[in-house]
């Protein structure tokens, strides 16, 4: 997926105590849906940012590791398994001038690599003007390339991708999957929920099946976004795309009452348009050189696929039908579903 600024200023993080620079000039963007994610065991994740942006959770900042500057490594906060670190000793990293605990570097096998900044020890400096504005739905769409749903996994001890490697359902898959998961049953109210066949049943439909009454009439989950046709009048969940930059879910022309479920545009695009992923009558382009290529399509997982249990319980947590005594109970049996093979 390529990098687009949020609009805004460009800005720097800086030291609260000192003043000093302590990151590259940055643009904001979404807060990736896998940015909490844990997966698998001995895993090697990529970097979670990319570079130049950062993305922000409450009053927490994450940028790319390669984006940190004028900081250096605490030696006795090195908290983390086999493979680096993990942040569970607190902020790791310091001001290289003042010596300020400002950031916490993770990069622990099964954890995505990232710098999440400590909020009351940094603070925004915005440089120059505003940056671009966010673009436009159309544009972004046409722009964009679908995630694929399954792709080689890597253990941290592999040194290249013949050795050490299988092939799996997407990590950024599994975690889009356990926030939409929440936003489909926070919306249900404990009813049946019914999805388009193909893919997005094979991701979600066993799932709902499993968490809801089997009882009364089942609502009714669609596709919508860009390019797709108008939404059917009877559904009443929309499953929609999360703009990369702004973070604002894709919404029918004239409002809808029905409740939208986000997912990252990636993982929409392979939804809605299987591959070769494309819109139907998107505007005059040059296919990407991923569509030009003549390679075999990728091996199928052996196995169902799984929703991120702890991107799901973060997510249902932060909504406001998680007090209700259903879905605490769905909470509660958590790790029996995963140990099922649900999650």
């Amino acid at each position: 997926m390529p990098s687009f600024p949020a609009g805004g200023h460009v800005i720097v993080f800086v030291c609260a105590g000192c003043g000093a620079e302590l990151t590259a000039p940055l643009s904001q963007v979404a807060l990736p849906a896998h940015a909490h994610q844990k997966y698998g065991n001995g895993v090697q994740l990529p970097v979670l940012m990319e570079p130049g942006t950062f993305a922000v959770e409450s009053e927490s900042f994450v940028i790319a590791p390669g984006d940190a500057r004028g900081t250096v490594l605490i030696p006795d906060k090195s908290s983390g398994y086999c493979c680096g670190l993990d942040g569970g000793d607190g902020p790791n990293m310091a001001c290289e001038v003042c010596g300020l605990p400002v950031a916490s570097r993770i990069d622990d096998c099964s954890l995505w690599q990232a710098v999440w900044l400590t909020p009351n020890a940094v603070r925004r400096h915005a440089l120059g003007d505003a940056g671009p504005a966010p673009l436009p739905w159309a544009d972004l769409t046409a722009a964009a390339v679908g995630t694929p749903p399954y792709e080689p996994i890597a253990s941290w001890g592999g040194r290249q991708l013949g050795l050490y490697h299988w092939w799996s359902w997407s990590p950024r898959w599994e975690a889009a999957a356990g926030r939409a998961l929440a936003h489909l049953l926070a919306a249900s109210g404990g009813r049946r929920v019914s999805v388009p066949h193909g893919l997005t049943a094979e991701v979600f439909q066993r799932a709902l099946d499993v968490l809801l009454s089997a009882d009364g009439p089942a609502l009714h989950a669609a596709l919508a976004g860009p390019y797709l046709p108008a939404p059917a009048t009877d559904a009443d969940l929309l499953l929609v795309p999360e703009h990369p930059q702004t973070g604002e879910t894709w919404a029918p022309p004239g409002g809808t009452s029905a409740y939208l479920v986000p997912l990252p545009l990636g993982v929409w695009l392979w939804l809605a348009f299987p591959e070769p992923h494309l819109p139907a009558d998107p505007p005059p382009q040059v296919l990407p050189v991923e569509l030009l290529r003549d390679d075999p399509p990728a091996p199928r997982p052996g196995h169902l696929f799984r929703i991120d249990a702890g991107v799901f319980r973060h997510t249902l947590l932060r909504l406001p039908a998680a007090c209700d005594p259903w879905l605490r109970e769905v909470l509660e049996h958590l790790p029996t579903y995963a140990r099922t093979g649900l999650f």
